[in-house]
């Protein structure tokens, strides 16, 4: 198990405690300490000369991804699971995941996920308290991998995967995006399968100082350029997909504002589609290009619809009109974010 932490001495213990109360005992837990001034060196040696199990791993503070890559470098198992310095993993998390991955379903996967808990003021926190309700309910590999450009589809602490993706289709890369959707995209591209058990198996704490709320990495921006990136890939792989015409559903500003980033990839938008009848037009301001009605879609197979939309639901609600249209999610449309 990997676990980095920097300045985590408030957390660690518990986080530890939970991998040590964990039902199966074969484990190996390497913590890389990414340079803590805090007293996280100290608690961790005093928590290793009473586990075994534990080993630490000290370095300058140079960052995340350079800390993860030691880990896996370090790492002697065949399979790999994450955690975090200020998450509890329940104590059934890892019997649980490694009889899924040795399963009928489990053997075809390089990684596997499960459900998460929220602990945190779903109020005041209600944008990742969504985020967990929908990667909870992202349960099959080929939902996870339908889904995968709305955000990421399991939560990088939940998972354990096979160590020889790392040497096929490299570790974490360091950039000015989200490390962890970064490498779920490029091993999801690559034709990795992911799955997850359902069940809660993680209670993934989402404290206001978490790296993701502070890191510009983790800004709404850096993951629209990488998922464009990833989403011209997608459509490139697929010629037949490449060569309709292009409709991105959404043409709000914010919408095209994130759209836009596509065609840093050489992809052409044809239209837009939007429900409002007031931003249906010829020819949309500077782009020229047209706004349709959903009305006005063609038929399955003759054009293929990015939805942008990213208000909570509207992507479901865009979902069921393109199927009662008898458009295939993956066919005739994906749902983007």
């Amino acid at each position: 198990m990997l676990l980095p932490a920097r300045d985590a001495a408030a957390t660690l213990a518990r986080a530890i405690a939970s991998i040590r109360a964990q039902t199966f005992p074969d484990w190996e837990l390497l913590v890389v300490d990414d340079g803590s001034a805090d007293g996280s060196v100290e608690l961790l040696g005093a928590l290793a000369r009473v586990e075994p199990r534990l080993r630490v791993l000290r370095r300058p503070p140079e960052g995340l991804v350079p800390a993860l890559n030691a880990g896996l470098a370090a790492a002697r198992g065949e399979l790999i699971a994450r955690m975090d310095a200020d998450d509890e993993a329940l104590p059934e998390r890892l019997a649980a995941q490694l009889e899924w991955l040795d399963g009928p379903s489990g053997r075809e996967c390089g990684l596997v996920s499960c459900l998460v808990e929220h602990v945190g003021d779903a109020a005041a926190q209600a944008g990742y308290a969504r985020h967990v309700a929908w990667l909870n309910g992202l349960l099959t590999p080929e939902a996870m991998a339908l889904r995968r450009f709305v955000d990421a589809p399991v939560a990088h602490p939940s998972v354990i995967f096979r160590r020889e993706l790392v040497a096929r289709h490299g570790g974490y890369r360091a950039g000015d995006f989200p490390e962890d959707h970064e490498l779920w995209l490029r091993w999801m591209d690559a034709g990795v399968a992911f799955g997850k058990v359902p069940r809660v198996l993680l209670r993934w704490h989402d404290p206001p100082g978490r790296l993701s709320r502070s890191d510009t990495r983790y800004a709404p921006g850096a993951f629209f350029r990488l998922k464009a990136e990833w989403i011209a890939r997608w459509l490139r792989a697929r010629p037949t997909v490449a060569a309709r015409p292009l409709l991105v559903w959404g043409a709000g500003r914010p919408t095209r504002l994130r759209a836009a980033a596509l065609t840093d990839h050489g992809v052409r938008i044809a239209a837009y589609v939007d429900v409002d009848p007031a931003k249906v037009t010829p020819a949309l301001g500077g782009s020229g290009l047209p706004v349709l009605a959903p009305a006005a879609l063609p038929a399955p197979g003759e054009a293929f619809v990015l939805a942008y939309v990213s208000s909570p639901g509207a992507r479901d609600l865009i979902a069921a009109d393109l199927a009662g249209r008898g458009w295939r999610e993956g066919n005739d449309f994906l749902l983007c974010a």
